[in-house]
Order: C-alpha cells, then structure tokens, then sequence
C-alpha cells in the first residue's frame, strides 16, 4: 500500500515502515548512540514516542492526518542498540477522529504503550499560515 503521509520523517529517529495496511502499520526502530539520555546508555522517551506517533500517522495514511492528543505509559526502559517494533491498530478506520492503539515491543517486551487519537483535517494545518 502507498503511503500518504509524513513523507519527509526521519526514519532513523522515527523508524522504518515494515508493514502499512489499511488500518494498521508495524515499523521498526534501532535505537543509536545519538538517542542515548546519559551514560548508562538510556534511550530517551522522546524517541519512542516519536516511534509511536509515527506508527499511529501510518495507521491512518492520510495525506493530512494530525495527533491531537495522547494517552501513554513507558513500561520498561530501552537502551542503545535496542530494535524496537511499534504496532499500531486504528480502532475506528472510519471517521474522522481516529483513536489508534499503539503498542511497542523491544524483543517480545512491551516497553511502551499508548491511545493516540488523530484528526484528519480538510486541508493541511499550515495551509493558511
């Protein structure tokens, strides 16, 4: 399937598609030293949560599909060299508030978990600025 959204996202800071289908997607993320937090080695939530998100935008595949909020919880901590899956399920496909739940995976561990509802809007949320 095409996909039509966020075409221009760093995928080594927000992951690689491996699966978009109408409704959900996988992609996957290995986390590199410039994620790193502190010396521990220590990821940190930012990058997991853009992993997240982008998985919920690939889950829509809309041209102008926007997050509008975010529930989550970061269950287990990621480290440098970690591979990490994101998978994503919008549970309504068929409005326009899309609330798509997403659940991350490092091996077969869920590290991070959330509910992100998105808007797909009319025309681009910069068209008028």
């Amino acid at each position: 399937m095409e996909i039509k959204t966020h075409s221009k996202i760093d995928q080594s800071l927000c992951g690689e598609p491996v699966i978009q289908e109408q409704g959900r997607s996988k992609v996957r993320l290995v986390c590199t030293p410039n994620m790193e937090a502190d010396e521990s080695g220590l990821v940190h939530g930012g990058f997991i949560f853009g992993l997240a998100d982008y998985a919920a935008m690939l889950a829509v595949n809309e041209p102008n599909v926007v997050l509008a909020a975010a529930e989550s919880q970061f269950l287990k901590p990621t480290r440098v060299t970690d591979e990490l899956i994101a998978k994503a399920n919008d549970t309504t496909p068929t409005q326009r508030k899309h609330l798509v739940q997403v659940e991350v995976f490092c091996k077969d561990e869920l590290v991070f978990t959330g509910m992100f509802t998105c808007f797909v809007t009319k025309q681009h949320v910069l068209a008028d600025s």
